[in-house]
C-alpha cells in the first residue's frame, strides 16, 4: 500500500542538514525532525465501545432533565464548557473535554441486527454482498508489520462482532471473553520434538488435499490460519490480552467488572499493534424499566471509559487512538407503560474522542419534547467517513468485492469537518 511521504519541504531542509555537517544546526536538526513526524502523524488504532442493544440517549450523553421526555435523569457538568451529560457518568464528566458528541444521529434501521450491521459497516444490508466491519477496514488498510496478534479483536463479543464481509474471513474480528488471566488454549500441549512431528504430519495432509483443489485449498485459509496461530502461541504480545499483569489501582480505576478488564485490555492491545479492539456491553434493549436499566450499565460503562480515555491520554496514546462508544441506535423520548423507551432511530448519540478528533464539542440538537427531527441530522455514512478519516484514509477509495466484481467505496458519506482537528 503506498502512503504519502512527508511534505516535501520538510525532506528537502533534512537532506540539507545532513549535508551540512554543522554541528550548530543539530538543535535544529531535531527541530525539524519533529516537524517531519507531526506533518505524517495520524491516528493508527480504533477502540469501539459497543453498547449492545440500543443506549438510551436521554440517560447518557443527551439527558433533557425537567422535561417530559427526560423522565427522572438528571444531568451533571462536565470539564467541557457548557456541555452536560447524565448523572452517574461522574467519572465521564472529567474527560469530556478529550470528548466531542454527536447528539444527532439519524438511521433508517431500527431492528437490531440490521441496525449493527449498518453502525459497524456504514452501509445497510445487502443480499448480493457482505460489507467488512470498519474494524477488518483498519486491519486491511493500515500496515500491521510486526503484529503477531491479532489486529481485529472483539471482547465480549456481543450477537454481531465485526467480520471482514467480502475482504475475507481472515479480518473477523478475534473473540475472547472477560480477559482476567492468560489467553485460554494458546500453550503447547506438547513438547516441542512432539509439536514438530505434528506439524511434519500436518503438511502432509495439506498437500494431499491440495492436489488437484488448489483454489478450495487456499479458499479454507487453513494453512495461514494454522500459520499464524503458531507464531501468536510464542509471541510476547500475547502478553497484552493479560490485564492481570497491571497494578491492583489501574485494574482498580477501570472496575471490577468484566467490561472493565475489557476497556483495559483494549488499551494494553493498541499499544502493540492491535489496529481495532471492538469490547462490548449490554444488553441496553431497555424496553422495561429503562430508567434501572441504565444506572446499572453506567455503573460499569462510567469508570472503564473515563480511565481509559485518562490512561490513553497519560501515555501519550489518544493521539494515535480513536475511541468510540456507541450503539445500533437509540431510544424512544415517549416512556412506554412498562417504564421503558422503545427504539428510536431519529436522533440519537455517538460519543467520539482521540486521534484527530477535537474534544469538548456538540454536534446537533434533539427536540426537547421529543416531536421534531433533530437540527443538523448526521447520517451513520457521515460519522464513518470521519472516522476513516481521521485515520488518514480515503473514503472515497473503493475495494472491489470478489463474488460481484463491484467497487465498493469504504464509505459513501462525507467527512465531518467541525469534527477534525
Amino acid at each position: 500500500m503506498h502512503f504519502p511521504s512527508p511534505h516535501p519541504s520538510v525532506l528537502d531542509r533534512r537532506r540539507f542538514l545532513a549535508a551540512a555537517g554543522v554541528s550548530w544546526l543539530t538543535p535544529l536538526a531535531g527541530l525539524l525532525a519533529r516537524e517531519a513526524e507531526q506533518t505524517t502523524q495520524l491516528a493508527q488504532s480504533l477502540i469501539l465501545i459497543w453498547l449492545d442493544g440500543g443506549p438510551s440517549q436521554l440517560e447518557t450523553f443527551d439527558p433533557h432533565p425537567g422535561t417530559k421526555i427526560g423522565g427522572s435523569t438528571t444531568a451533571i457538568a462536565t470539564k467541557a464548557k457548557g456541555v452536560q451529560i447524565a448523572s452517574g457518568f461522574e467519572q465521564l464528566a472529567d474527560q469530556m473535554d478529550s470528548v466531542s458528541l454527536i447528539r444527532s444521529m439519524v438511521s433508517k434501521e431500527g431492528d437490531h441486527e440490521r441496525g449493527t450491521y449498518l453502525m459497524k459497516t456504514g452501509y445497510r444490508p445487502d443480499p448480493t454482498v457482505e460489507h467488512p466491519s470498519i474494524g477488518a477496514i483498519c486491519c486491511h488498510e493500515l500496515p500491521g508489520a510486526g503484529t503477531e496478534i491479532p489486529r481485529h479483536i472483539s471482547i465480549l463479543a456481543g450477537h454481531w462482532p465485526g467480520r471482514g464481509g467480502f475482504l475475507g474471513g481472515e479480518f473477523d474480528a478475534f473473540q475472547i471473553d472477560d480477559p482476567k488471566g492468560e489467553l485460554p488454549d494458546v500453550s503447547n500441549p506438547v513438547k516441542q520434538t512432539r509439536d514438530l512431528a505434528r506439524a511434519s504430519d500436518l503438511e502432509v495432509l495439506e498437500r494431499a488435499f491440495a492436489r488437484g483443489r488448489s483454489n478450495r485449498a487456499r479458499a479454507t485459509l487453513h494453512r495461514e490460519t494454522i500459520s499464524r496461530a503458531r507464531v501468536m502461541m510464542s509471541s510476547e504480545q500475547l502478553r497484552a490480552f493479560d490485564v492481570s499483569r497491571e497494578p491492583k489501582a489501574v485494574l482498580a480505576a477501570y472496575g471490577d467488572t468484566p467490561f472493565g478488564r475489557g476497556c483495559l485490555a483494549a488499551r494494553r492491545l493498541v499499544e502493540v499493534g492491535a489496529r481495532c479492539v471492538e469490547v462490548s456491553l449490554g444488553s441496553w434493549d431497555s424496553h422495561v424499566n429503562n430508567h434501572e436499566v441504565h444506572r446499572g450499565h453506567l455503573k460499569a460503562l462510567d469508570p472503564a471509559l473515563a480511565a481509559l480515555i485518562r490512561d490513553l491520554k497519560e501515555r501519550k496514546r489518544l493521539d494515535r487512538t480513536i475511541v468510540i462508544c456507541c450503539g445500533e441506535f437509540g431510544r424512544s423520548p415517549k416512556i412506554n407503560l412498562a417504564g421503558g423507551r422503545d427504539h428510536w432511530t431519529g436522533g440519537y448519540s455517538m460519543a467520539l474522542a482521540g486521534g484527530g478528533i477535537k474534544g469538548g464539542l456538540v454536534l446537533g440538537e434533539t427536540d426537547p419534547e421529543g416531536t421534531k427531527d433533530p437540527t443538523r441530522p448526521t447520517s451513520i455514512e457521515d460519522a464513518h467517513a470521519t472516522i476513516l478519516t481521521a485515520l488518514g484514509l480515503d473514503p472515497a477509495k473503493e475495494n472491489i468485492a470478489p463474488a460481484t466484481g463491484r467497487p465498493i467505496k469504504l464509505s459513501q458519506g462525507k467527512a465531518i469537518r467541525e469534527l477534525l482537528v
